[in-house]
Parts: structure tokens; sequence; C-alpha cells
């Protein structure tokens, strides 16, 4: 199997996979240090896409891992023969689609009374692939931004090493779910904030804590002043 993402995340589901006896024929990240505990090749590159065939020749059993991944998948690699890409996204998918530093922040802003993590097949979209199994946890009306992403995160360690049997052994299936409207959270969505900023639960959902360093774009953007338009919600 392989795998493409970056961080702790990554990290630790290579050395549960090698650590349980799958073979780990290559991590695809910034960093080789993510590659050694499973002491497997690495491939640093921009952009995963452009190595597809290198991908596709080096996995031994058509699984290709997704997680803690900002890269999107495209042809040719989707379409290489015998790969089945699957992704761990941090969020209920299709409510929470994009990238996850943004998603919490309007799930507390929305009062979601969940969150949590996805694993699903990756298709030509974003985020919006077949859903094979997700790992839900409630959000309180007082838990902040940085509490969530914490669960998050670690929904993602869990649900991975619930699912890496199944996938393994092609018994995976997709599942309904019940996670709601899709709606996607991307850089523009960050536009949206200055609507928010007298809304009650705008202190929790812009407190990053830690994750201050992790989400530099969130911060940027709530470190712009206010800009003039239209009446704020409350």
């Amino acid at each position: 199997m392989i795998f493409v993402g970056e961080g702790a995340l990554l990290r630790r589901a290579v050395t549960h996979a090698a650590t349980r006896g799958h073979p780990v024929d290559l991590v695809c990240s910034a960093d080789p240090l993510d590659a050694a505990a499973a002491g497997a090749p690495h491939l640093a590159g921009a952009d995963v896409n452009a190595h597809a065939a290198t991908l596709a020749g080096a996995c031994t059993d058509g699984i290709v891992w997704s997680l803690n991944n900002r890269q999107i998948f495209r042809e040719p690699l989707l379409r290489a023969d015998g790969l089945r890409i699957v992704n761990i996204h941090n969020g209920l998918l299709p409510r929470h689609r994009g990238l996850p530093s943004v998603a919490v922040l309007f799930a507390v802003l929305h009062g979601d009374t969940e969150y949590g993590a996805t694993a699903h097949e990756v298709d030509a979209g974003i985020d919006t692939g077949p859903v094979l199994a997700e790992h839900r946890f409630p959000v309180g009306p007082e838990d902040r931004y940085h509490q969530v992403m914490l669960r998050g995160i670690r929904a993602c360690q869990a649900l991975f090493e619930q699912i890496l049997p199944a996938v393994t052994a092609g018994t995976a299936q997709p599942v309904t779910t019940a996670a709601g409207p899709s709606a996607y959270y991307g850089l523009r969505a960050l536009d949206r904030l200055d609507a928010y900023r007298d809304h009650p639960a705008y202190p929790r959902a812009t407190d990053l804590g830690p994750f201050t360093a992790h989400a530099p774009e969130v911060a940027r953007a709530l470190s712009r002043p206010p800009s003039p338009g239209p009446p704020r919600r409350r």
C-alpha cells in the first residue's frame, strides 16, 4: 500500500499499518521521516499526479491511502489500473467537504452538534466519492475550534485503524450516511467571515489555540481588519 499526505496523522497511520504486517510500498510526503518507521521508500513531490506511473508500479496490493493530504488526485492517477484510493477526511461528508481547517470553523459557527471523520473512495470530485465508513462525535455548545479540530484528528486515526482490515481484505463497501446537505469549505469561504464577526459563536469558532500554526490561511483571514459591506449576521 501507498500513503500520501503529511504530518503526524500520516506518520501514525504508516506506523500502524507497518506494525500490523501490511506492506508499505511507498510514502509520498514532504518529510522523509514519514517513511522511516516503516522502513519504506519515500517520494517527495509537489504533485503526486505527476508520479502516477511510479505509484502504479510500486503498489503491491492496489491500495493508496490519503491522510491529511491537501493534494487533489487527478488523471492519470485516478484511472491507473489496479489502484483504489481511499481518503480519510477530517469532517462528516458531504456536510464538511473541503479544507478541515475551514470546515471546523463554520461547523462551530453554524451550531453543528456533530462532527467526525469519514473514509471514502476518491473520485474526480473533491470529497465526493462513495463513503465507506465514518466516526462521529458530539460537538457541545461551549466547544471551541481547537477542541473540535483535535477530536477530528483523533477520529481520523481511529477510523483509519478501524477500516484498515476491511479495505485490505477488499470487503469495505459504500454505506449510507445521514450527514445532512452537501457543503464545501475552501479558502473562498473565509471571505464570508466578516458577516459573522458579531455572531455569538464567533469567539469559540475562531479560537485556533495550538492549531494557529497549522492553519495559517485561517489565521491570516482572522487577522484582517473588517471590510465595509452589508450588515453582519447576528
